[in-house]
């Protein structure tokens, strides 16, 4: 899921794009968005880092994040530590569980998927999902914070290498491009004072608001973007009758 030529880092691809996966222009999380949680891969990549994908806590023991994540394996780990370092890290191992009906379309390609842990997480407070149809008519100028553990940079060097560290990262935009049927499109301009995600972020949450209107509500998971991680955030919505029908098998809808 990562490729260490061109891009370190890159899970599959998707509506012809570069699949999102780290936040970029945002800074280091600490413990601001502790319901955030890494997928961790079963062995380090070459550059030393073990981040797959990122994913949020929406009950004690149900982790959410996208189906496009797939390791090809039941039984995966998560970590809610800020910086995951293997050996003295965190880690929770639980089932994974994705939507049957997953595809690459870009109407709704039903990207969604869920680790369920065998006893609750204790001690992290689980985020929100939004109720349905709610995010049909946000405002242009809606903030958006977006958190995750993919690549924190990317440089320019015959070609572009993205940069990760295994921390948890967030940020911030208050540029809400479009509303699809299944999608927001975020802009991540940085040259508008915007940040976003990149790759690493995919399966990771957009919270409704920013700064002091941030909100625990999950609005939308990261899925794809642009392939130099500097212009639009496509997130997945969580208000649709088709991500609701999944989710409920899993947990209450608000």
């Amino acid at each position: 899921m990562r490729k260490t030529v061109v891009a370190v880092a890159g899970i599959c691809l998707l509506l012809s794009a570069a699949t999102a996966s780290a936040i970029v222009y945002g800074h280091p999380d600490g413990t601001d968005h502790p319901s955030v949680g890494a997928l961790l891969a079963p062995q380090a990549y070459p550059d030393g880092t073990w981040a797959t994908c990122t994913g949020t806590l929406i009950s004690p023991t149900v982790f959410l994040t996208a189906a496009h994540c797939d390791q090809g394996v039941n039984n995966v780990a998560v970590t809610f530590d800020t910086q995951y370092v293997a050996g003295p890290g965190k880690t929770y191992v639980g089932i994974w569980h994705a939507d049957p009906r997953f595809r690459g379309a870009q109407g709704d390609p039903y990207d969604l998927a869920v680790v369920v842990f065998p006893a609750p997480i204790a001690g992290i407070t689980p985020a929100q999902l939004p109720t349905a149809g709610s995010l049909s008519k946000l405002a242009k100028n809606q903030g958006f914070t977006s958190v995750g553990y993919g690549a924190q940079a990317v440089t320019v060097d015959h070609g572009p290498t993205f940069h990760y560290a295994d921390i948890r990262y967030a940020g911030t935009s208050d540029k809400l491009l479009a509303i699809n049927k299944a999608w927001l499109r975020i802009s991540m301009n940085p040259s508008h004072g915007d940040a976003g995600t990149c790759y690493g972020d995919s399966g990771g949450p957009n919270f409704l608001g920013a700064g002091a209107g941030e909100t625990t509500i999950v609005a939308a998971t990261t899925i794809t973007g642009d392939s130099m991680c500097r212009a639009t955030n496509v997130d997945y919505r969580l208000d649709t009758e088709s991500a609701r029908s999944f989710l409920g098998v899993y947990v209450s809808l608000p």
